[in-house]
């Protein structure tokens, strides 16, 4: 199994960064490994929500149909569903106060199935990485 994680500092209070984060119609803006929709999308997430979506990772386009496990409004967000080659991926996000009026917003991801071992989970976790890196500073540009 993979974990990644990644966080970023936000000036934006903590409210409008759950906003933002809670909205999958703009994962389009900030979210790096999002492709595209497939079919409806849900106006906000909620818990049991569904939606499908294109990401793509090491190059490879994979359909994960997410469905929200958790959702506790304006803190945490979590989503789950499985790929191809029975790939199963969650992602928790969640929103903190800094204390000063700002925000920290973090992405935490599990990938685990046959195909994520060895030399191949090394690199989902290094791919995965890079792209929650990125997204984060996409998003916190976002929001300045």
């Amino acid at each position: 199994m993979g974990k990644i994680a990644s966080s970023v500092d936000i000036a934006a209070t903590p409210e409008k960064v759950w906003d933002e984060f809670s909205n999958p119609n703009n994962f389009e803006k900030w979210l790096t490994i999002h492709t595209k929709w497939k079919g409806d999308v849900p106006e906000r997430f909620s818990k049991g929500a569904q939606a499908a979506e294109v990401v793509t990772m090491l190059g490879m386009p994979n359909t994960i149909t997410w469905t929200v496990d958790e959702f506790d409004a304006p803190n945490r967000l979590l989503i789950s569903g499985t790929g191809m080659a029975g790939v199963k991926v969650s992602f928790g996000l969640s929103v903190a106060s800094d204390g000063n009026g700002g925000s920290t917003a973090t992405i935490d991801a599990t990938f685990e199935g046959q195909m994520i071992v060895g030399a191949l989970g090394k690199a989902v976790e290094k791919d995965g990485k890079k792209n929650l890196d990125t997204s984060l500073e996409k998003f916190a540009e976002l929001l300045g």
